[in-house]
């Protein structure tokens, strides 16, 4: 998910590029005066963020009183790019892949092929004792806990509260996709979803498809000869009516076939808005754009949040997990070491203090009640919640062909059609999978 956003986003991008620039910087120093006779250097490839990784990655290299020291280096913002650097240094058995941070649908692909090295029975059980269950199911792979859980993103249903009372609608209880559709019509307004041909495609049609009782890939550890998609079903035409509808009526707004979390968010922030799927990123940016005067301050008032709607009534939704898994490389040169670094980095107490500082939620559900976090975000709760609802997106090996293969068969929305949208994007996948047809 983008950080940036945008007053938020311009401010924050440019501490971002230069967080960014400090960490590399830092690792090179690092790297190039490290001593033979000093403590282990692990290096810790992190995701950018606004410097949390980095502070950590300090703070245990100083609790460890000496057994290690913790480097960081800088991954790509964007996500392919972050696995394919990834999976190149994996292949070619680089021994400095110490601890990784890597995004869940990442995690079955390297550890089909033995990339990852087995996490100690002792370590999982210490680090997984209270982490939510959408994180817990993002890092196994074939039942197994193959990385540890660091911290879980999840979209929550944000509202503007005066369009919700004049559309009659009680937020108080779940509410479906039908719902909040037939609501912004009624009020001439725009829902915020993200319909670019883009990673978010596959989180929003994953999502949709997992509420309705279904799943993109029903035989996970399969080949790809053997993989069986359920794309093609009562869940997937469920889904493609809820895409099309918002995409043919108009009721994304004029910029959904590019529109991204971060443009989804400025248009709910307008005098347009009324319902949006999106991140926890939404409450800071807003606030800093409302610090600015860049926003009004009534604005804050207006804004409700409760959970990723349902497509179903009365049944349990499954809003979209994201966040970042640690790894160990299965050739670097200190896998216990690395362990114990990363059992330091996802101290309850870290990942409360990277939710407070950073924005990113804790995969812990302890984290949750430090004190802080529910001042600095009073959604809280409901993004706890929301993440013990949450499902990942497909867990395969084939995960780049499936999620590519459904960003070019869901877009734009205003194309897809129920009646035949969910079985050319199956045959399509099946098609790449074997090798008939090229993304």
């Amino acid at each position: 998910m983008p950080t940036d956003a945008r007053k938020y986003g311009r401010s924050r991008v440019r501490s971002y590029a230069a967080a960014g620039f400090a960490l590399a910087v830092g690792a090179t120093l690092l790297s190039g005066c490290s001593s033979a006779e000093g403590p282990p250097t692990l290096t810790w490839y992190i995701n950018p963020d606004a410097g949390g990784q980095a502070n950590i990655a300090e703070t245990c290299s100083e609790q460890s009183d000496g057994a290690y020291t913790i480097q960081t280096s800088l991954l790509p913002n964007d996500a392919a790019a972050q696995r394919e650097q990834l999976a190149r240094r994996l292949a070619a058995g680089d021994d400095t892949m110490d601890i990784m941070s890597l995004d869940p649908p990442f995690v079955p692909e390297f550890a089909e092929p033995g990339y990852l090295a087995p996490v100690p029975e002792d370590v999982a059980e210490r680090t997984t004792q209270d982490v939510v269950e959408g994180a817990l199911a993002g890092a196994r792979w074939k039942d197994k806990l193959v990385a540890v859980p660091f911290w879980a993103n999840t979209q929550i249903l944000w509202y503007r509260k005066s369009v919700a009372e004049a559309a009659g609608m009680d937020m108080s209880q779940p509410v479906t996709w039908d719902q909040i559709i037939e609501a912004a019509a009624s009020q001439d307004k725009f829902i915020g979803v993200q319909g670019a041909r883009a990673e978010s495609m596959t989180v929003w049609v994953n999502a949709l498809i997992e509420s309705a009782g279904g799943t993109i890939v029903e035989n996970p550890d399969a080949s790809a000869a053997d993989i069986k998609l359920g794309i093609d079903s009562e869940a997937g035409t469920q889904a493609a009516e809820i895409v099309s509808t918002i995409g043919k009526e108009g009721l994304g707004g004029p910029g959904l076939p590019t529109q991204t979390e971060n443009t989804s968010m400025i248009q709910f922030q307008g005098d347009e808005g009324s319902f949006m799927v999106n991140y926890p990123f939404v409450w800071p940016a807003t606030n800093e754009a409302v610090t600015a005067g860049t926003l009004p301050a009534e604005l804050i008032d207006d804004i409700g949040w409760t959970l990723y709607p349902q497509v179903n009534e009365g049944e349990d939704t499954a809003p979209p997990l994201g966040g970042i898994d640690l790894g160990v490389g299965s050739n670097s040169k200190y896998p216990d070491l690395a362990y114990q670094a990363i059992e330091c980095i996802v101290s309850p107490e870290n990942q409360a203090q990277y939710f407070t500082s950073n924005g990113n939620p804790p995969a812990s559900a302890a984290a949750y009640d430090a004190p802080g976090v529910s001042d600095t975000f009073p959604m809280a709760e409901t993004i706890r919640e929301s993440l013990e609802l949450s499902k990942p997106r497909p867990q395969t090996p084939y995960y780049n062909e499936v999620s590519t293969g459904i960003q070019q068969t869901w877009t734009p929305p205003s194309a897809v059609d129920p009646a035949t949208t969910p079985a050319t994007s199956a045959e399509f996948i099946l098609a790449v999978l074997k090798g008939e047809k090229l993304l």
